[in-house]
């Protein structure tokens, strides 16, 4: 390119020319090619000639670096080289007269820089972000525009203004732009000068888009937790995106806490197990914090920390003697109320006890001391329970093992005997005279030989008591035999009679018919007595 100082030079010189020269007459000069557009810092061969038929002077004009070719008698062919920037040359010729042909030189080159300025880290959704493409260097401009490209689609165009140029564009951010790539290119069109379209682009720069709603996040946490235990919380918020990009933290006071995240499509779910330490006790601050973009949103409650040890109940003596005086005792710290069965309720003291002189019923009795304790308005609740063990001898009461049972033979009935008492006792019944054992327990059906009187023996280390129980059978004797022997007798009988009466009436009537013959032979021999 020509030096600074040496360009304003050459309108004033063609001026000059002009004011000096004398008007065109007959003869004509002319340039070829009167337009011409080359890349910058390339070369132009310029024909000047004129249509004068006499020698005359040719020249040509111009602060580019030229050389003379050839010539003929009425042309000049001169090279222009390294042509840095437009310029306007003049052909002339002195023939009789000063003619001239001007000559337009046009210098295309490409863009030095193209480049999009950086974009925002995150660009909220639903908001208009402006895109600054810088283009440095380029010509000419008359044919030079600059686009905006998210990916291959084509945004807007704009012309370059000035040197270096800055376009800018509005851009409606949604969510199909999260992660899309921009950029910026520029476009040289040359193709009505013959020549063809050449494009510049710059590095493409993806953009990040985010959705953070406006309510804070939701924390689902027990109001209340005791130290020493394990509890957990959860931190939701809905209508995120992209969930997957945003961080979560929970805190309890100033330490974090380690939490597992879980992502869904617009939502996010965050978790933390923790153990409440005794250092803890009090109330503290629970937050939980979403970040997305430079955007947050949180959310803190309140949690209270106690410590509610469950209440001391003590017995004097877990196993005693029957009538053996035993104290139950519940204590608690202070600030909590106890209450002790077997003690009339509402006394709300922090020290509750008691006397009782154990008996066989209190043997496996339970006592139960209940705690109470208020926190941030809670009322909290602990129990302890104790069993007493009472050591007595064998009891065989008639409850238990009744002494008499009667039943119907053949029917169906459950024999019962138990024998009570702590350690348990060992029970054996034997039949009186030859040992049976007393059946106890189901006896489907009672049969007669059940029946007798047997002697229950309980026994434990501490001692033995007896007891009789009598079982009676009821049972009828066999009356279908003796009713079918009779029947029979009956029967032989009444036909014997009935064989006996016929025979003695057969006899009787043959008795007489005899009788009757007799008469009548005697009849026939005795002689006639004479009239």
């Amino acid at each position: 390119m020509a030096p600074g100082p040496a360009a304003p030079a050459l309108p004033a010189l063609l001026a000059l020319l002009g004011a000096l020269l004398p008007g065109l007459g007959g003869a004509q000069t002319s340039v070829d090619p009167a337009e011409a557009i080359i890349l910058r810092g390339g070369s132009v061969q310029v024909n000047c000639s004129t249509s004068c038929n006499q020698t005359s002077i040719f020249g040509l004009e111009t602060l580019l670096t030229k050389t003379e070719v050839t010539s003929g008698d009425n042309w000049v062919l001169f090279e222009l080289t390294d042509v840095q920037e437009d310029s306007k040359l003049i052909c002339f010729s002195n023939c009789h007269e000063q003619t001239m042909a001007p000559m337009h030189l046009t210098v295309y080159w490409f863009p030095e820089r193209v480049e999009l300025a950086p974009l925002p880290r995150w660009q909220p959704v639903g908001e208009n972000l402006t895109m600054t493409c810088q283009v440095a260097g380029g010509a000419p401009r008359t044919n030079f525009t600059v686009v905006l490209l998210r990916g291959e689609e084509e945004l807007s165009r704009q012309p370059a203004v000035g040197e270096p140029a800055e376009v800018t564009f509005t851009v409606a951010v949604g969510r199909e732009d999260h992660l899309a790539n921009f950029s910026c290119r520029t476009d040289l069109d040359l193709r009505h000068r013959g020549l063809g379209l050449f494009q510049n682009s710059s590095a493409p720069r993806q953009l990040q888009t985010f959705v953070l709603p406006e309510t804070p996040p939701r924390l689902a946490t027990p109001p209340i937790v005791e130290v020493g235990t394990q509890w957990s919380v959860d931190c939701t918020l809905d209508g995120v995106f992209p969930a997957s990009e945003a961080q979560v933290h929970l805190a309890l006071a100033e330490e974090r806490l380690h939490s597992t995240v879980l992502y869904k499509k617009d939502s996010l779910l965050a978790t933390a197990n923790v153990k409440a330490n005794p250092e803890d006790e009090g109330t503290q601050q629970l937050w939980c914090e979403v970040t997305l973009g430079d955007e947050n949103r949180r959310w803190q409650e309140n949690v209270t920390f106690y410590s509610f040890p469950a209440p001391n109940l003590t017995l004097s003596e877990p196993e005693v003697s029957e009538w053996t005086t035993v104290t139950v005792e519940c204590e608690a710290p202070a600030g909590v109320v106890v209450s002790l069965s077997g003690l009339p309720s509402g006394l709300a003291v922090p020290r509750a006890q008691f006397q009782l002189n154990a008996s066989a019923a209190d043997n496996r009795r339970s006592f139960s001391c209940s705690a109470a304790l208020e926190v941030a308005g809670h009322m909290l609740q602990k129990n302890q329970t104790r069993e007493l063990h009472v050591l007595y001898g064998p009891r065989l009461d008639q409850r238990d093992c009744p002494g008499n049972w009667t039943w119907e033979e053949g029917s169906h009935q459950t024999l019962k005997c138990q024998a009570w008492g702590n350690p348990v006792p060992e029970l054996k019944c034997h039949r009186k005279g030859d040992d049976a054992l007393l059946p106890i327990g189901d006896l489907r059906p009672v049969k007669r030989e059940v029946a007798g009187t047997y002697l229950c023996q309980a026994r434990s280390p501490r001692g033995e008591i007896t007891r009789e129980v009598v079982i009676n059978v009821i049972y009828h004797q066999n009356n279908i035999l003796i009713i079918i022997l009779v029947t029979t007798i009956v029967i032989l009988g009444t036909v014997s009679v009935a064989a006996y009466l016929y025979n003695r009436q057969r006899k009787i009537q043959k008795y007489k018919l005899q009788k009757a013959q007799e008469a009548a032979a005697m009849k026939l021999n005795t002689p006639a007595t004479p009239p």
